[in-house]
């Protein structure tokens, strides 16, 4: 087999070369209160238990509604 040739690493920075440009890193100050911190600290992970908890209590509602309805008839 024949040589490798080496890769360029270095950066072309040509006349015609991709401009860089700066990362701008924006930063958002907020006061909030403990109960809002930990609903915006927590939201992915409290947002879905909620939706569940809230469907599984309807359900029971339907349930127990069914249950009067027939047992009164």
């Amino acid at each position: 087999m024949g040589k490798n040739k080496k890769k360029r690493n270095k950066a072309y920075t040509g006349a015609d070369a991709a401009i860089v440009r700066p990362i701008i890193t924006r930063i958002e100050a907020v006061n909030r209160n403990k109960i809002s911190q930990w609903w915006f600290d927590n939201n992915k992970f409290a947002k879905p238990i909620l939706i569940v908890a809230a469907i599984v209590v309807f359900i029971i509602f339907i349930v127990m509604g069914i249950v009067r309805v027939a047992s009164g008839a």
